[in-house]
């Protein structure tokens, strides 16, 4: 097979953005740097590759995408390179961007330091306000150089993104406190948190409250909070010790409805809420909607309320991303999403054995606490010395201690031998076939020489997805969020080919990794390939992780047919029997 390797949407998308940033802060008109960002946007959600789509002369199919981005699209496929964004870099200085980081500092202030004041770097900017060189600009005095003093600072303590997993527990300590203000009814996360991204900028807090002025002013002055950034009647934004930025939204318990669902976003989900709202005759904002034609309120004390006014079922966080959500509820095509309670095993768990904290039986006892009927171990192979992988003479004297523990268990969760097989550079894998062939269950994984180029790892990769003994693929990508970036993998073709093997590509629902990712999540679902949410526990306490795993799969619209450990015992061991025959023929 021949391959030819191009950038991803991904990077497609990252061009855009620059090309956006960059037209802005030098002062283009609105509706030209909008439509980057737009075509920006729908690359990063788009599903399919944006260079089968060009192979097919269907890039104007993309929404926000005409015939001259679609043939800036081409270039950038072909060259690898673009040269209005070469042009546009000698107009404006490209380290203008940085200076988006600092909080509060648009396009508008980055242009007025560059270009009457000279500033292109951060570090000239940081410089310049503690000279005291800024206030003299128009709009500008020493209030605002203490500003974007403290706001460089954040910049520096803070990384671009944190886990979702971080962000939940920032958010559930300060929704505890919040629900315990006299006059607070009712408190909620909403914003990316919410809808279960899997990093968070901003954490957004909303709640129903009966005196509003008292709760603002608590928030403001409650320890904790390194300084207030904004404050109004309704909203309060402010700095947490450790650079995490935090919004609190207020409104009467009748209008919580329309400001749960609002400030839940995505703002592309609402701006399609507010074009059907229009069609109606009304407006829709955080406050509920006004009928136009006579000024009349309608309260929406309940979220469901705001999509009932608007015709539409309800519509979960999840999916509110404007990729089809509203289209499939109006058609009432709305998918049955899995739910946590439907996960009934988990195919991917390390013991002491390896390189886990915890007994076999200690790993089987958690996870059958957590609901789970069926449990895999998985301990690493033997190159990965650093996990304490284990050699073949290992690997076959752990059956034995697998099926002690499982008589200690009897029929009450069922205990499978497996192996987290590792993928050598080469394409090789540390067991041979006869090896493999003895274990109930077969995971393979990257986990070494993650920046070969892509016509060098894809291979590698398509090599074991077509051995008969692998039965998942796990953490396809090797991501660690919110920094490393995942291995460079044409994922036409690895979902082709798994599509044509069957094999199981697993959604990892350790939180610093959430991979497969939500898109190609979704491609897999459609195109009829299995899934396996799994925890790849190394401590008894991760089975409780699932639920991250289970948020990709609802971002990914899939249900539980399209879920390998949501099926009952019976159907998984029958899967993996039927390819266990396969493999010996």
């Amino acid at each position: 097979m021949l391959y030819n390797f191009r950038m991803d949407n991904y990077e497609l998308a990252e061009t855009f953005d620059r090309i956006a940033d960059l037209m802005e802060i030098k002062g283009e008109v609105v509706y030209k740097f909008l439509a980057y960002r737009r075509a920006a946007e729908n690359l990063r959600s788009l599903a399919e590759s944006a260079q089968a789509m060009r192979e097919q002369n269907r890039l104007q199919e993309i929404p926000g995408v005409g015939k001259a981005i679609a043939e800036k699209i081409t270039e950038l496929l072909d060259t690898g390179k673009l040269e209005f964004l070469e042009r546009l870099e000698q107009e404006v200085p490209p380290t203008l961007r940085d200076l988006l980081q600092v909080p509060d500092l648009g396009p508008k202030k980055a242009a007025l330091f560059w270009k009457q004041a000279g500033i292109t770097t951060l570090g000239e900017l940081e410089a310049a306000a503690q000279g005291g060189q800024l206030r003299g600009l128009p709009g500008m005095g020493e209030k605002s150089e203490t500003r974007i003093l403290e706001g460089i600072q954040a910049v520096k303590r803070r990384s671009t993104r944190m886990l979702l997993s971080t962000a939940r527990g920032v958010a559930n300590r300060w929704l505890a406190w919040l629900r315990e203000q006299p006059g607070v009814e009712r408190a909620e996360a909403a914003g990316s948190l919410r809808r279960w991204k899997a990093t968070i900028g901003d954490i957004d807090l909303v709640a129903a409250c009966t005196r509003p002025a008292e709760v603002m002013a608590a928030f403001a002055a409650a320890p904790g909070i390194l300084r207030v950034v904004g404050q109004g009647e309704n909203k309060c934004s402010v700095e947490l010790p450790d650079g995490i930025r935090m919004q609190l939204w207020l409104q009467p318990p009748e209008r919580f409805g329309s400001l749960l669902q609002f400030v839940s976003g995505s703002k592309d989900h609402n701006v399609r809420l507010r074009e059907l709202a229009q069609r109606k005759g009304l407006s829709l904002s955080e406050r509920g909607f006004i009928e136009e034609s006579t000024g009349r309120e309608i309260l929406c004390a309940r979220e469901e309320e705001v999509y009932a006014t608007l015709g539409l079922p309800y519509i979960v966080p999840e999916l509110r991303e404007d990729r089809g959500e509203i289209q499939a509820a109006q058609a009432g095509r709305l998918p049955r999403l899995i739910e946590i309670a439907d996960i009934t095993a988990d195919l991917h768990s390390h013991s002491d054995w390896s390189d886990g904290a915890n007994t076999i039986l200690q790993m089987a006892e958690a996870a059958r606490a957590q609901g789970r009927k069926a449990l895999a171990i998985t301990d690493h192979t033997g190159s990965l010395g650093i996990a304490n992988g284990l050699t073949v003479e290992r690997l076959r004297a752990q059956r034995k201690a697998i099926d002690e523990a499982q008589a200690v268990l009897g029929d009450s969760i069922r205990l499978l031998q497996g192996a987290e097989v590792e993928i050598h550079a080469d394409g090789g894998m540390d067991y041979p076939d006869e090896v493999l062939a003895e274990l109930d269950i077969v995971i393979a994984s990257l986990h070494v020489s993650l920046r070969q180029p892509r016509e060098v790892i894809t291979p590698r990769l398509l090599g074991v997805m077509r051995n008969p003994h692998v039965d998942i693929i796990g953490h396809l990508s090797g991501r660690l969020l919110p920094n490393r970036e995942g291995a460079d993998l044409d994922m036409d073709i690895v979902l082709s080919a798994a599509r044509e093997t069957g094999v199981a590509l697993e959604i990892n629902a350790n939180p610093t990794r959430l991979d497969l990712d939500e898109v190609y999540a979704r491609r897999a679902g459609e195109m009829g390939i299995l899934m396996s949410i799994n925890t790849d526990a190394h401590d008894k306490t991760w089975f409780e992780q699932a639920e991250y795993g289970v948020s990709v799969a609802r971002r990914a619209w899939l249900s539980p047919e399209n879920i390998i450990t949501a099926w009952s015992p019976e159907k998984l061991l029958g899967w993996l029997a039927e390819r266990n025959e396969r493999a010996k023929k």
